[in-house]
């Protein structure tokens, strides 16, 4: 695979296992110490990093005094509420000595299934990533019931890659790839060096977790790498616990690359391209040239408007003759758009009553 160095965005996954260490539920300081030295060895390359991290309900469970057994729900709540601030505190310290900004995102699975909210997460997960702050991505474990009961950041982190458009993916795991059967009970169980196809009969060598404090198995791996793959986005399995882990990933370390077939900005254009639109926009030839040189939508730029459609809902882009241009993600209703179409981005306030995105349709949420 390609060096993590010639990425344009990375996106990792450390799980509870790797932050926590399991005999004390204190945080493994140098360890995190050192994987912060490697998120500044990749930033230092222009590469964009968002880490998404497990461990707030195993560090809230050592501060609260609370048994290592399975905790009910309140108490895993609890937990998280507690081990949120820690972990947040821990890699803004971490990272800090490399003149890094940190920011905290907790989110939900709903925020990446509900379109209008996905657009929101996007934006804000945009706009950090172009200040060159690195976020760190969380469950919302305080609120989130189902996610504390069956969720796992395994595809939490595909599905920030797919937000982000990141293109390669990494999973600090507790092994070094993905087997062909447990390694721990089949000694004869081989290592895949690359996945480029994910069969059933791949499906069928997976197994369920291992780790006390993880919930994520290869299973919910797999899942991982078909979300993250189809998206455009390489994805790694590779054992996490050494130090520096990316650098040693990076060098050669074993693990196991899941190829994509295309980026991730085309998949995404691919997506956009094939949803039904709800209604359409048509534009006035000045913003049929400026979109055709790769700018985006702005409300100057709309003629008319046509259908119901929601924020986050696709809609067809057309030019004054009804030729159908391409397809776009709205990011104001049918309703919106009809009172600021035509009129300059700092009237939107104004005309609706609160501020607004200066983009109708972002050049980045459009397939023409």
């Amino acid at each position: 695979m390609a060096s993590l160095t010639t990425a344009r965005r990375v996106v990792v996954k450390i799980g509870s296992a790797l932050l926590v260490d399991r005999a004390t539920g204190h945080l493994r300081s140098a360890w995190l110490t050192s994987l912060a030295a490697d998120v500044a060895w990749l930033k230092s390359h222009g590469v964009d990093v968002v880490l998404v991290s497990s461990g707030s309900i195993a560090l809230g469970r050592e501060a609260l005094k609370l048994p290592a057994s399975e905790l009910p729900l309140e108490q895993s709540q609890a937990a998280a509420a507690v081990g949120q601030i820690r972990l947040a505190r821990a890699y803004e310290e971490a990272l800090a000595p490399h003149d890094i900004t940190t920011a905290q995102v907790l989110v939900t699975l709903e925020d990446s299934t509900d379109r209008r909210r996905y657009l929101n997460s996007r934006a804000t997960l945009e706009q950090l990533l172009s200040l060159g702050v690195v976020a760190i991505v969380n469950e919302n474990d305080t609120i989130a019931t189902d996610e504390i009961r069956f969720g796992d950041n395994d595809r939490l982190a595909a599905q920030v890659a797919v937000t982000v458009g990141a293109d390669q993916l990494i999973l600090l795991s507790d092994v070094d790839g993905f087997y062909s059967a447990n390694p721990v009970d089949d000694p004869d169980a081989t290592r895949f060096d690359v996945i480029e196809k994910i069969t059933p009969q791949i499906e069928a060598m997976a197994g369920d977790a291992g780790s006390g404090l993880s919930k994520g198995g290869m299973k919910t791996k797999l899942m991982a790498a078909k979300t993250a793959t189809a998206a455009g986005c390489a994805m790694a399995i590779t054992e996490g616990s050494p130090n520096n882990p990316l650098r040693l990933l990076d060098s050669g370390s074993p693990a196991t690359w899941f190829t994509a077939d295309t980026d991730p900005r085309a998949a995404r254009k691919r997506w956009i391209a094939a949803m039904k639109p709800k209604g359409t926009v048509t534009l006035d030839t000045g913003a049929v040239k400026a979109l055709m040189s790769g700018k985006s939508l702005l409300p100057a730029g709309v003629a008319a408007i046509d259908g119901r459609f929601q924020r986050g809902d696709a809609v067809a882009i057309a030019d004054a003759s009804g030729h159908v241009l391409g397809h776009g993600l709205c990011r104001y209703t049918a309703d919106e758009t009809r009172i600021i179409k035509g009129r300059q981005s700092q009237e939107i306030e104004a005309l609706l009553g609160y501020p607004g995105r200066a983009a109708l349709i972002h050049r980045d949420d459009m397939a023409l």
